[in-house]
């Protein structure tokens, strides 16, 4: 059955907007007409994406859509709630349609109920929507689909989602304050040596006399700004530019991700993340039933490092010929040794799910633990350093006038 997303005018000529499923455009309107609504504009919903109808218009594409992460997190606990409660999946997500407030999120929604209407398994409508819905998400709801425990997968990936999520947004409120002090940092530099600089400097020109070394050398910074502030913009957005092509390239991601690891202290921290989503992923497609090489098939896609992910896939091939997981994980180097321990511990406790798990927990404090150290060791330095800046341009100012006084002395 056909789904249209109308826009109408009620009793009191209020507009409205919202999802009806119909036999047609004019079934449609009557059942908008019905409900007391009086219908302006009508589209049919094809692929959760609204299309063009009564009213001309550009339509939209999928790859346009932009759904947060956090909105399909609430969304699959609340999916979990009303199964888990006895709701029929189509009605649940009929209930879903109506809650959900973003309306191309209503429309996706609304696209995956009509396919499984049709008669389309649940996992493969979600996989209909690949930017939305990831490969690990559309495995799991299909295992959870399989064994008849569909509520029970939507709410551990509802708290999988949940925990990447959080812990994302602690790494990124670390980071503000750190960037915040670097931007203002460099905006302050900038304006004494474009602006400040050169007028104080004007008045020690006319003393045709030699002027320190400090001062020299801020002079020739200060012109170099001025003159060639362009070049300097140019070379910046080269280099970003250059760094963006190298990231798409196949070689130059793995170089970047392979002496990324090296990098101290931040290169042990990439390492403890990839770790902790690696374990908290494989644990969680373990549980639902997926076997161990289509899962480790799955999770190398979403550990974030190139590196990384190639070991896993070495990793796969050792434990297709009979190794330990946690023995063929350790031959590359690529995870910490206390993660590889972990697993061999679970593997040979019989309990490997449960010890992904721990280790999630493990290196997800571990991480949180250190960005909030390396947070903490950052603001000093970015501090001690703009002092000393500072300090070497109010140093290279004064010299010459401290000289001025002595020899009019």
């Amino acid at each position: 059955m056909p789904v249209y997303d109308y826009t109408a005018y009620d009793a009191k000529g209020k507009t409205i907007s919202g999802i009806i499923d119909a036999d047609g455009a004019a079934a449609a309107r009557q059942k908008i007409r019905t409900s007391g609504y009086y219908p302006v504009e009508l589209r049919e919903v094809i692929d959760g994406v609204a299309q063009q109808g009564d009213r001309g218009g550009r339509p939209f594409t999928q790859r346009f859509i932009r759904i947060r992460p956090v909105e399909v997190s609430i969304m699959t606990r609340q999916l979990s709630t009303l199964i888990g409660a006895g709701f029929p999946l189509v009605s649940a997500l009929d209930s879903l349609i109506s809650q959900t407030s973003k309306p191309a999120f209503r429309k996706i929604l609304a696209g995956i109920k009509e396919s499984v209407v049709e008669g389309t398994p649940f996992a493969k409508s979600l996989g209909k929507y690949p930017n939305i819905f990831s490969s690990i998400y559309v495995n799991m709801v299909d295992a959870g689909e399989s064994s008849g425990t569909l509520e029970i997968v939507l709410e551990r990936l509802a708290d999988i989602m949940e925990k990447q999520e959080a812990l994302k947004n602690r790494m990124i409120t670390a980071m503000i304050y750190p960037i915040l002090i670097l931007m203002i940092s460099a905006v302050i530099i900038s304006f004494m040596l474009i602006y400040v600089t050169p007028k104080i400097m004007s008045m020690f020109e006319s003393l045709k006399q030699e002027l320190p070394l400090p001062t020299q050398i801020l002079i020739a910074i200060s012109e170099l700004f001025q003159s060639y502030w362009w070049a300097l913009v140019l070379l910046i957005v080269a280099a970003l530019i250059g760094l963006r092509a190298m990231g798409k390239s196949k070689e130059g991601r793995r170089w970047m991700d392979t002496h990324v690891l090296g990098m101290p202290l931040f290169g042990s921290l990439i390492r403890r993340m990839a770790a902790a989503r690696f374990a908290r992923t494989l644990g969680s497609l373990l549980e639902n039933g997926i076997s161990m090489l289509p899962a480790l098939g799955i999770v190398q896609n979403i550990v974030g490092n190139v590196f990384i992910s190639q070991s896993i896939a070495n990793a796969a091939e050792e434990v297709g010929k009979g190794q330990g997981l946690g023995k063929s994980l350790d031959k590359d180097g690529a995870f910490p040794p206390m993660a590889i321990q972990m697993i061999q511990v679970g593997e040979q406790s019989g309990n490997l799910e449960e010890m992904l798990n721990k280790v999630a927990d493990v290196f997800e404090k571990e991480v949180e633990t250190t960005a909030m150290r390396l947070t903490a060791l950052v603001e000093p330095v970015m501090i001690l350093v703009m002092a000393c800046l500072v300090t070497f341009i109010v140093l290279a100012i004064c010299l010459p006038i401290f000289e001025m006084n002595q020899l009019i002395r």
